[in-house]
Order: structure tokens, then sequence, then C-alpha cells
């Protein structure tokens, strides 16, 4: 389908996803219909089946697409520029800033719920996610690798995974708590590592 969607037609049905995603965050994944989004969007229900014709299933999981890019994008531009100390500690801000704001509530959890985290489109999305945001983790210990600020022989990519464990643990108990400071530990404590390893390299 949409490999046959004109320009207009990506369009329509970009905006038809934004302002899903903008009823979902206002009333909750459960409570919200599809004569919401209807409404929100000004979409007639032929045309929203025209775009997702799997129905409501398919629309969350456009929906889910849209939250987790933006989980990378509201990192931006620090998670893709790790080329200094300063500039890990401001990307370490922007996490911590985007989850405090976020609380206790996930919407990407949520739609997961829905949809079935196990289903073949939802799965995919969450390896994506943790894919991309681990590459560029990685990338950004190597950017630091090449400026001697860090050690030639540390494994970037079990780095950057541990890192994103560690995030991910404290997002989880954020999400159960509604405090942040486990989250704020794992970036602390991870950043640490990567100062003691150039310490000890120096």
């Amino acid at each position: 389908m949409r490999g046959t969607l004109t320009a207009k037609g990506e369009a329509t049905r970009a905006r038809i996803i934004q302002g899903a995603a903008e009823v979902l965050r206002e009333k909750g994944v459960a409570a919200a219909t599809l004569d919401d989004v209807l409404a929100h969007t000004r979409t007639s229900k032929s045309q929203l089946f025209h775009y997702f014709p799997d129905g409501k299933d398919a629309l969350l999981l456009a929906v889910a697409q849209l939250e987790a890019d933006r989980v990378l994008a509201d990192q931006q531009p620090h998670l893709g520029c790790l080329d200094s100390w300063a500039a890990w500690s401001r990307w370490r801000d922007s996490v911590l800033e985007r989850y405090e704001r976020q609380g206790d509530h996930c919407p990407l959890g949520s739609l997961f719920l829905q949809v079935g985290r196990d289903t073949p489109g939802a799965r995919a999305i969450v390896v994506e996610l943790l894919r991309e945001w681990q590459e560029q983790l990685a990338a950004g210990v190597r950017t630091m690798q090449s400026a001697g600020r860090l050690p030639a022989g540390l494994d970037a990519d079990r780095t950057a995974a541990a890192l994103l464990a560690g995030i991910q643990g404290g997002v989880s108990i954020l999400l159960a708590t509604g405090s942040s400071d486990h989250l704020r530990a794992a970036l602390d404590q991870g950043i640490a590592g990567l100062r003691a390893a150039a310490a000890s390299a120096g």
C-alpha cells in the first residue's frame, strides 16, 4: 500500500498518524476510539481504512513507530554528536529531560499492550529502535576513540549495549515508581565508566 501512495497520499497518511498519536496521548490508548481519531483528524472512516486496511491495529502500529522515532529524535542533536565529554553530558541531560517529562506514562508501552508486544510488527519496531540507539551510542564511543579520548581497545558495541541496558532498566523503574533516580544513576555511572576507562588509558 505505502509504495503506491502519491506524495499527497503520504502526507494524508502522516497527518492521520500524527493526529492519532495526539489523541492517544491525551485520552490514553485503552480509552481512545477510532471515532475519536476520526473527529480529531477530520477523516472519514472510509478514508482511514483506505490508508489502514487492517483497521485499528495497523494504525496503532504506525503510531508506535512514530513514538519509537520520537525516542531518538528527542535525544538529538546530542545523540548524533557524542564527540566530547561535554557532548556526552548534554546527551545525558536530554535523556533525563525526556523521560522526566514523560513521567510514568509510556505511550509506546501502552501501544504495544494493545497490539501485542510479540506481534511481528511490534517486535520489529522495538528491535529497530534499540538497534539504532545502540549504534549511535557505539558511534559516539568510536568518535571519542578516534579523538584519543577513549582507549582504542575498548569494545564500542559492548560498551554501548551496557549503557543502553542501564538506561532501559532505569526507564522501567521510572515507569513503575515515578522516580527518575535509577535512570539518573545509570546514565551517570555509564559515563563515569567511560571516563574511568579514559583515565586508566592515559
